[in-house]
């Protein structure tokens, strides 16, 4: 990340927008905001799969799922915040993961350029690929600045998107129980 490009980026924006870049408040702003950019897209350049590498041989084969893991990502279109929980769920195939390896899938996956939509189907696929399951569902619900505070202007609107894989595609049963859960 050139965090020197974006503090020029960031001072050519706040200049445009008439703002005064010798006052004492405003001087440090574009290395903050730089700073920032660093700490939020950290994942950009990060490949979120590599932390399901601690995988465990388990005989469990029934739903496993981590729910309301807080999701913070920056929409690549109008580069504003979107916020909410995602929900991960997956039948074993002999094959478990710690609980705070699915977290930081999520997390690592949503700390880049995102939209919803392909971070929901990253999550299940990095899933799939890491861990053989039988089956992977991820559910995530957010909030998105950009409807927020401009355009429709429609605070508390929520966005849901999911991806069902393997098990929870083929057997209705099973993805209603997951969603359940979910609830």
């Amino acid at each position: 990340m050139d965090k020197k490009k974006i503090e020029k980026g960031i001072k050519l924006v706040m200049e445009a927008l008439g703002a005064d870049l010798k006052k004492k408040d405003l001087a440090d702003t574009p290395k903050r905001v730089a700073d920032m950019y660093e700490e939020i897209l950290a994942g950009q350049f990060k490949d979120a799969a590599k932390d399901l590498e601690v995988i465990l041989e388990q005989t469990h084969d029934e739903i496993i799922l981590v729910k309301d893991i807080p999701v913070y990502s920056i929409c690549e279109h109008h580069l504003l915040p979107f916020v909410g929980k995602a929900h991960v769920a997956y039948i074993p195939n002999k094959q478990i993961t710690g609980l705070s390896k699915i977290a930081r899938v999520v997390d690592i996956s949503a700390k880049k350029l995102q939209v919803q939509e392909r971070l929901t189907t990253d999550v299940a696929d990095i899933i799939m690929k890491k861990l053989k399951p039988k089956g992977a569902m991820v559910v995530i619900e957010a909030e998105h600045l950009c409807m927020t505070m401009r355009g429709a202007k429609k605070p508390g609107t929520k966005t849901v998107t999911s991806v069902v894989r393997g098990i929870f595609r083929k057997n209705q049963k099973t993805r209603q129980e997951a969603l359940s859960l979910i609830s």
